[in-house]
């Protein structure tokens, strides 16, 4: 049986087909652009699709994604999950987020950190009985970047993108190092605390702005980008079991 995942976030659109647990195609589209969805995965004829939903779907969206499939399901705070949410306002927390740390425990059954590189960076985390116990919330590269610029009378808008020597040497490399390295000491003291309290821990990036540290490899840190949507077939699966 062929299932359909997709992940709507405020600029674009992923989505993948599973046979079973197994992915077999999968797409990032920029927009939201649904129709398109429908000609792509034709080939594949999913049975069931679930939806998580970060921007804002209107009455025509969410019909066509509703005819998807003959059984479309959309993630919200009382949909059943394999884990337990114990944060204290559910129905505010991301169902990216919840997808995400579904997909990791279901990988590693056992101590989870999810670090979320978007628009935002997100860190959650996922105990060794799968009990969601919560998470944080901290600008990510392009809102810092955007904060200096639109915050201060002088400091320009820099890119991320481009040189980066160990200390800044003018007032753009300043910028991009104080913000991506600021960024990078942060997710180690995260790494740092975590490991010291849970030795098993394993930790999992996704998200777009992926960084990777050397120093920590020979810990159990992976890095996928289709985490939201294996947690979102996860769901599923455990609904039509």
């Amino acid at each position: 049986m062929k299932t359909l995942t997709i992940d709507i976030g405020n600029t674009s659109i992923k989505y993948a087909v599973f046979n079973g647990q197994t992915m077999v195609h999968h797409q990032r589209i920029i927009g939201h652009d649904i129709a398109s969805i429908a000609d792509d995965i034709a080939t594949y004829r999913p049975a069931h699709a679930m939806v998580c939903a970060t921007a804002a779907l209107d009455d025509t969206q969410r019909r066509l994604l509703e005819e998807l499939t003959a059984d479309t399901w959309f993630l919200s705070h009382t949909t059943p999950n394999p884990i337990n949410n114990q944060y204290k306002s559910p129905q505010t927390l991301g169902m990216d987020r919840l997808a995400a740390a579904v997909g990791a425990y279901s990988a590693a059954r056992g101590e989870v950190l999810i670090i979320d590189m978007g628009t935002a960076i997100t860190y959650d985390f996922v105990d060794t009985d799968g009990n969601y116990v919560g998470g944080n919330i901290a600008p990510g590269v392009q809102m810092r970047l955007r904060a200096l610029h639109d915050y201060t009378a002088r400091l320009p808008l820099v890119d991320a993108e481009g040189e980066r020597p160990p200390l800044g040497e003018d007032t753009e490399t300043a910028i991009r190092c104080g913000v991506i390295d600021g960024i990078k000491y942060e997710i180690e003291g995260y790494l740092h605390h975590f490991f010291l309290k849970y030795p098993n821990l394993s930790v999992f990036f996704t998200g777009g702005d992926e960084l990777y540290f050397a120093n920590e490899r020979k810990k159990r840190i992976f890095a996928d980008k289709m985490l939201v949507l294996k947690g979102l077939n996860e769901i599923l699966s455990y609904n039509l079991r």
